[in-house]
């Protein structure tokens, strides 16, 4: 079989950033800037650097954005009563609370609490609702979101195809499902998890794998099929004394073994992880013109 298409993230998000730049200086022709809050509750380094990287791409964008970076012990009231006063923010179009929140959060009623129309992430009830019933006016949660363009932006058929993703949250999984079989997608899609029977067989039997478990290098090649299409939404660390900082990043595929049986198949780091920021800039962006218009 001939060499396998690595799909390049950075290279579609790029794309997506530079239609960005066009919509939004149409934007402030009108007087209007696009507004993101990113609220960070505590101290875990992982969600530091996310935050970091997501105000990092407003100022890179032009977007205005507040960060805001509470302490550990915030508790759910003072958390609640500041989204209250961003969703009352004229300046702020999308509204993010970086996941996951410390134990004591209750993150389902922060979500809750939430203007669905600023809800950029789109986590809010109403907005897993509007994609259900496939209302382009919701939003989509946006590694899901960033799938889907890396599909479209490499001519990926999805229609009539069998897809079969791993995984099952409300981040990933399950809104992946959902855009693949929309009647945009036409896919056929099947969910798999940890209660699967003999997972590697039913994955054989999928066109396109999505793989959102968050268990390091476990789609081997075995899961496979000669010509599958794989998207590796995985960002694993695992230890590797060879590295400056004592860690390599892997996905949820193992990488080497899988490309020499794929038709195309994501790299991690740099395939789907760009996409992500690109697509939550999207959304806010995509906020800021409902909220105005």
């Amino acid at each position: 079989m001939s060499s396998p298409v690595i799909i390049n993230g950075k290279e579609v998000a790029q794309s997506i950033r530079e239609g960005l730049v066009k919509e939004i200086a149409a934007l402030k022709e009108q007087g209007i800037t696009p507004g993101l809050a990113v609220v960070l509750v505590g101290t875990d380094p992982a969600s530091q650097v996310y935050v970091g990287s997501k105000v990092k791409a407003c100022e890179e964008l032009g977007i205005y954005s507040q960060k805001w970076e509470l302490p550990t012990e915030t508790t759910q009231e003072e958390l609640v009563e500041l989204i209250h006063r961003l969703n009352a923010d004229v300046r702020i179009h999308g509204i993010l609370v970086q996941s996951p929140p410390p134990k004591h959060i209750d993150e389902e009623a922060v979500i809750l609490n939430i203007d669905p129309r600023k809800d950029v992430d789109g986590f809010h009830p109403i907005n897993v609702a509007k994609l259900v019933l496939e209302d382009e006016e919701g939003f989509v949660p946006c590694t899901p979101q960033g799938c889907m363009e890396l599909l479209k932006a490499y001519n990926i058929e999805t229609a009539g195809k069998h897809a079969v993703v791993i995984g099952r949250s409300m981040i990933v999984g399950k809104p992946m499902a959902n855009l693949l079989v929309s009647k945009k997608a036409n896919a056929t899609v099947t969910i798999a998890h940890s209660r699967t029977k003999d997972l590697p067989a039913l994955c054989r039997t999928a066109d396109i794998i999505v793989a959102a478990v968050g268990r390091p290098e476990m789609v081997t090649a075995d899961y496979v099929k000669e010509g599958a299409v794989v998207l590796d939404v995985g960002i694993n660390r695992i230890p590797d004394e060879t590295r400056p900082r004592g860690y390599r990043i892997v996905g949820d595929v193992n990488y080497e073994s899988v490309k020499e049986k794929c038709a195309a198949i994501t790299p991690v780091p740099g395939g789907v992880g760009p996409m992500t920021i690109a697509l939550l800039m999207a959304n806010t962006v995509k906020a800021c013109r409902q909220l105005t218009r």
